[in-house]
């Protein structure tokens, strides 16, 4: 359709002003949730006022329109779920010494090797689904299960194809430096990363290199070396960090100049200042925090030094089979003491920040792509009326990719009908 109005809307989440890449601070604060008008044309927000002459009208009465979500950090495609390991870790076992004992990474890594392609993007085609229709209208895609170089290589294959098949966009990362497949060690497969940096630009799908720091996976010196690599290829770096145990990576991920540092479950006092003050993403997860009963990321204290601080479901089959982010942004209320309009930004436009594309989408702002939600109800219920669905309808570049019911289905009208 050509046009679409969304009429009568008792809230239209705002940033405070136009043109902010990111949501720091007072900024995050600082939205507003006016009533009122909004119309598309052509996939991109046209005005912020109804428009009569609209194909489409759209009765928004009773309900808030907001940016779809930016779930900047997911583990799909992935293979097999991973169920018998939640149960271990109900009852005390900790995640490492899963991991320790083969689970893990390397159970979710036997499992894409043992699946075909089309039963592997069957799998992750319907969590997409769920996705969207939890209002995720943008995700991220990794790497990391395939544990050898034609595994990583087919999994970034695999998310290639993933994203022809979904109404989403998607981005790619290369999470290669996971976990330390078989037979190597850490230094000799950091090794094997570089020599295949080649046949992973060759695809001309990845945006990111990824890495896992960690006890049980790879240390600083290989995060240094990632960067290098991610420099030299002109890619984004992502990073894993301070998850299970302090290592002080975030300042070794500064220096290396990434894009985000992701979980932050132990990071110090010492580091959140630097951290806030860079150009760097803190992704926090709180999915995985409550699921592995994990240490709590320090999300006030970052958001008040002013750190662009974004919210992601770490959606993966083992310590986070969580694909639905109004559930994550209710976990995040609650563990981090988030208002409404804080976890929202968070979800938004900062997740689009840290994929390069909050120029593009992330806030409803005139130019911008229309990948909106229409919601049930106000903003504040999302938490509130925790795991629930309030999302009647999803727009992805201004078409009606989502439809809940057929409540929501009668909001659509045609002019002259």
């Amino acid at each position: 359709m050509s046009s679409l109005t969304l009429a009568g809307a008792a809230q239209i989440l705002r940033p405070p002003r136009d043109g902010l890449s990111c949501l720091r601070g007072e900024d995050l604060r600082g939205q507003t949730t006016a009533a009122g008008d909004l119309t598309i044309a052509e996939g991109r927000i046209a005005a912020l006022a109804c428009d009569p002459r609209a194909e489409v009208t759209v009765d928004a009465r009773g309900c808030a329109v907001v940016p779809g979500f930016v779930d900047c950090h997911t583990h799909l495609p992935f293979a097999g779920w991973r169920a018998d390991e939640y149960e271990q870790k109900l009852t005390g076992v900790p995640y490492e010494e899963i991991a320790r004992g083969g689970g893990g990474i390397r159970a979710s890594a036997r499992a894409l090797a043992q699946s075909g392609d089309e039963e592997i993007l069957g799998q992750s085609q319907a969590v997409a689904a769920e996705m969207l229709a939890a209002g995720t209208t943008t995700f991220e895609c990794k790497s990391g299960y395939g544990l050898s170089r034609d595994g990583e290589l087919r999994a970034l294959r695999l998310a290639a194809e993933l994203d022809a098949r979904v109404p989403q966009t998607t981005l790619c990362t290369a999470l290669l430096a996971h976990a330390v497949p078989d037979g190597f060690t850490a230094d000799e497969w950091m090794g094997e990363v570089e020599a295949m940096m080649p046949e992973v630009l060759e695809l001309g799908t990845v945006s990111a290199l990824d890495i896992f720091v960690e006890s049980i996976a790879f240390a600083n010196a290989h995060l240094e070396l990632m960067g290098e690599l991610a420099t030299a290829a002109g890619l984004a770096l992502r990073c894993h960090v301070e998850q299970f145990g302090g290592h002080r990576s975030v300042p070794v991920a500064l220096r290396a100049g990434a894009r985000s540092a992701d979980h932050l479950c132990t990071l110090r006092n010492e580091d959140i200042a630097p951290l806030a003050a860079a150009p760097c993403a803190a992704v926090l997860l709180p999915a995985a925090e409550f699921l592995g009963a994990e240490h709590r990321a320090p999300a006030r204290a970052l958001i008040d030094a002013g750190a662009i601080v974004a919210l992601a479901t770490d959606g993966n089959p083992g310590t986070a089979p969580v694909f639905a982010m109004p559930t994550v942004l209710g976990l995040a209320a609650r563990l981090y003491g988030l208002s409404a309009a804080e976890a929202f930004g968070m979800a938004t436009l900062n997740g689009a920040w840290t994929l390069h594309l909050a120029h593009d989408r992330g806030s409803i702002e005139v130019g911008k792509r229309a990948d909106l939600l229409l919601l049930d109800g106000p903003i504040e219920h999302v938490a509130y009326r925790f795991a629930r669905d309030p999302v009647a309808i999803a727009l992805i570049g201004g078409e009606p990719a989502y439809v809940r019911d057929d409540a929501a289905a009668r909001r659509l009208g045609r002019v002259g009908a």
